[in-house]
């Protein structure tokens, strides 16, 4: 009884934002774009997890993955509630500028309705987005809600080494998974799970 009580409890988002705002195209032509950001629990705050840019982006995405977030981070004792963001946009097919009026005003929407902001959110680079994208979503939010935060720059993870970003963010993942292999092959009593 405990248990799924608990479990009822941890399987729902605290939060689920929605944004649709136009955007011009270079050509003059113009187009709704969809944003989706999800704070899955502020149990420990800020809420951390990436921002997206796919065609795949939905609310139930966000949600599921929001969620994952918030128990990869309990598993491991970091301090963050979970969050996932994204938009619903094929990356390729927009100019530079057109991806950062489409950043710069997604920014703006989380930062308005409490979901971007130090210790409150804290996006970062996922899938089709780059240290590009948080240096335009940490400039947008610090030249504009947070204006007096003296800790604006830290709304965002992932920027540029030049704009408050830290060595060995890009290759992290990586590197995470290779010495995950390692343990792996390093230890004697899962050898023989994978098979001759």
């Amino acid at each position: 009884q405990k248990c799924h009580g608990i479990l009822r409890l941890i399987e729902p988002c605290s939060h689920v934002l929605e944004v649709n705002f136009p955007l011009q195209r270079d050509n003059g032509t113009y187009e709704m774009i969809t944003g989706y950001r999800a704070q899955h629990s502020h149990h420990r705050s800020p809420c951390k997890g990436g921002i997206r840019y796919s065609m795949d982006v939905s609310q139930d995405e966000v949600k599921a993955l929001a969620a994952l977030m918030t128990y990869k981070c309990a598993c491991v004792d970091v301090p963050f509630g979970g969050g996932k963001g994204g938009i619903r946009i094929d990356h390729k097919a927009y100019s530079d500028n057109e991806l950062e009026s489409i950043t710069r005003r997604f920014a703006i929407e989380l930062a308005k309705k409490g979901f971007l902001g130090p210790s409150i959110d804290v996006p970062a680079p996922d899938m089709g987005t780059s240290e590009r994208e948080m240096a335009w979503i940490a400039d947008t939010y610090a030249s504009t809600v947070g204006y007096q935060d003296l800790n604006a720059s830290a709304c965002i993870t992932g920027k540029p080494i030049n704009q408050g970003g830290i060595h060995g963010r890009t290759s992290a993942t990586g590197r995470g998974v290779f010495h995950g292999l390692e343990n792996f092959i390093n230890e004697a009593q899962y050898m023989p799970m994978i098979g001759n």
